[in-house]
């Protein structure tokens, strides 16, 4: 396996001189070294990878350097308009190098949603006329070398270049960041499990990607209910509440649940202003805070320094509750929000952190689709 700190230092002294990207499991041994050595202003944990690539592309116009941007494959969707139309060399000419985690590569077992992403990807950056080379842990000694390549090739095209990190790819870092104390004794599946048994009987749910639908599940699991009323947003981070918008806009007589995450809320925080704009009175936004991106690495968000609730309210919600951040009060506060007329905001701050045993749905996420739909639309479904 690769060593992060001599793979940093290869991209470091052929003229990296900056770093964004939004955490990936794959190259989270990569991403801790960054976190732990770089200061703030040479290392932003961006909000979605359109905008790590944007920021890079700031920092070139201010240093000249050639600036390192790294994601997982599911984020290319999310960098490919600033890619093409900042970076290329066609438009503005930034050179810049990627550092994707390549998930669901064909013949590696993975989830059912990083499949077709990682049958595609090589294809996609092919598409997209961006040079690239496989990182392969098997061949640690290349590393270094590919990393020297990326760069002089950057800075060759002026435009992008990628190096696509296989599982595995990275050996574990001995330099981590400090972890801050957690700001609650709540724990983010207690809180789940809470707001589930307090919502309304006949309320659907769409959970955000990562920890909080796999622990929706498993609470339904553990209580013997059925999972059809909860749509679980495997995949699209940063999109269910979105998706419980198109929901509440279509049925405004079905109550309406979107348990959301910190870092999934900051993808694509502009969705906050479309649910605020339109006013669904049917809809109900839950973000859980626990200010990492915790399925990925634990990096740092920025969600607990800023204040959500504020930015709810600002782009119309009709509610926006006091943040909760203990268990006390949980239940009302669940309760009440639902009994408010929509559109509503509640942040729950909960520790970082999940069961090392917590299991993964067991249906394929098409099942989910057409059981959740059948639920939503036939006769249990009507109120």
């Amino acid at each position: 396996m690769i060593e992060p700190g001599s793979f940093y230092d290869a991209l470091a002294e052929n003229g990296v001189d900056f770093v964004a990207g939004v955490p990936d499991s794959l190259l989270k041994e990569f991403n801790a070294y960054i976190a732990a050595i770089l200061p703030e202003q040479r290392h932003l944990i961006a909000a979605n990878e359109g905008a790590a690539v944007a920021a890079a592309t700031g920092s070139h116009l201010a240093t000249g350097g050639v600036p390192l941007v790294y994601m997982q494959n599911s984020g290319l969707g999310n960098s490919v308009n600033p890619l093409l139309s900042l970076c290329d060399p066609e438009v503005y000419a930034t050179p810049l190098v990627l550092l994707i985690g390549w998930r669901g590569e064909p013949g590696v077992a993975d989830e059912p949603q990083h499949i077709k992403q990682g049958r595609v990807s090589p294809a996609l950056l092919e598409a997209m006329e961006v040079p690239y080379a496989i990182i392969d842990p098997t061949a640690a000694e290349q590393a270094a070398e590919q990393a020297r390549w990326a760069v002089a090739q950057a800075r060759q095209r002026s435009g992008p270049v990628a190096l696509l990190a296989r599982k595995g790819a990275f050996a574990r870092s001995p330099q981590r960041p400090a972890a801050e104390a957690a700001a609650t004794d709540l724990g983010r599946e207690q809180a789940i499990a809470t707001l589930a048994e307090t919502l309304p009987n006949d309320a659907v749910i769409v959970a955000t990607t990562g920890h909080i639908s796999r622990e929706l599940y498993e609470y339904r699991k553990r209580a013997g209910e059925s999972t059809e009323r909860d749509f679980l947003t495997v995949g699209s981070m940063g999109h269910s509440s979105q998706i419980a918008l198109g929901i509440a806009l279509q049925r405004p007589d079905r109550t309406v649940v979107c348990l959301d995450g910190d870092g999934a809320a900051l993808m694509h925080m502009g969705g906050f202003a479309s649910i605020g704009a339109r006013r669904p009175r049917n809809l109900y936004h839950i973000v859980l805070n626990n200010g990492v991106h915790d399925s990925v690495g634990s990096q740092p968000t920025v969600a607990q320094k800023i204040d959500l609730t504020g930015v709810a309210r600002a782009c119309g919600y009709r509610v926006a509750a006091d943040p909760i951040s203990c268990e006390d009060g949980l239940a009302q506060a669940g309760h009440a929000l639902t009994r408010c007329t929509g559109p509503a905001f509640l942040e729950v701050s909960v520790r970082p952190g999940a069961r090392s045993d917590l299991g993964r749905p067991a249906e394929p996420p098409v099942n989910n689709k057409e059981h959740f739909q059948a639920y939503l639309n036939g006769p249990g479904g009507n109120s």
